[in-house]
């Protein structure tokens, strides 16, 4: 990036100076077709941006369905299935339409198993890493520009999840991410949040939480909501993932 781009990165009220250096460029690359170490056909795996959404898989259809009709999904799903992404466009494409007035996206801020210590900064600064996900998946959809104008007219909301408490969500899409990092507690506190005019989609995997065993409360909390006819509990499987064709046979194993 170039001193003027980089000035005029920071004049539009960029989240940080070198953040997402790069980032506009590194999603416009094209795409080798053929890349596969596998020689896996990759023909049915278009990579590149598609404004409206295609489900790569009966699962992901499943959950675009779900969100549709109901105004509480729970979505779980090992890695790779497209949990994150799908919820995040689902709510843009919400916002741009005009069904809710803004969208609100958290996750817990969990270190997947080491301390990184101290980080210097403000409250913003500290979270940006463990919020990061979600900035990569918004600017996916929208441009960077784009985020940071919804960011400072209140119209895109990113908070971990200990600021949620309190709250209540009203015309709202709201996108709880990386929820198998929750107890129960916390996810209970995060469901009541759901407000008029909403909907709220919880993506997890609860085979990979980085809390204590039997700690995560995602698990337990999608079995006893699955019986009520208005929430929709998405479980996606291996045959969903369109990852690398090796995360599939990763996991199969692992």
């Amino acid at each position: 990036m170039t001193k003027r781009a980089l000035k005029r990165q920071l004049r539009e009220g960029a989240f940080d100076a070198g953040q997402f250096e790069g980032d506009d460029k590194i999603r416009r690359l094209p795409v080798e077709r053929a890349w596969s170490p596998l020689n896996h056909h990759n023909d049915d795996r278009e990579q590149g941006y598609l404004k409206t959404i295609k489900a790569k898989s009966v699962g992901q259809q499943a959950l675009i369905d779900a969100v549709d009709a109901k105004n509480l999904v729970l979505a779980l799903g090992p890695a790779g299935t497209g949990k994150t992404y799908l919820a995040i466009a689902k709510a843009v494409e919400a916002l741009e339409a005009g069904k809710v007035g803004r969208i609100v996206l958290s996750r817990p801020a969990v270190e997947a198993g080491e301390s990184i210590g101290f980080l210097p900064g403000d409250a913003e600064d500290k979270l940006a890493p463990y919020l990061r996900p979600l900035y990569d998946a918004l600017s996916d959809r929208l441009s960077m520009k784009r985020v940071r104008a919804l960011m400072t007219e209140g119209a895109i909301e990113i908070a971990p999840v200990g600021f949620m408490r309190g709250r209540t969500l009203n015309n709202a899409f709201v996108v709880i991410d990386e929820a198998q990092n929750c107890t129960y507690v916390q996810l209970k506190m995060l469901l009541t949040r759901l407000g008029w005019h909403s909907t709220m989609v919880v993506t997890g995997d609860p085979d990979q939480s980085d809390l204590l065993p039997t700690f995560s409360g995602l698990g337990p909390v999608a079995d006893k909501l699955e019986s009520v006819s208005n929430i929709a509990v998405v479980r996606l499987k291996d045959r969903d993932i369109v990852r690398h064709p090796l995360v599939a046979e990763m996991l199969g194993v692992l």
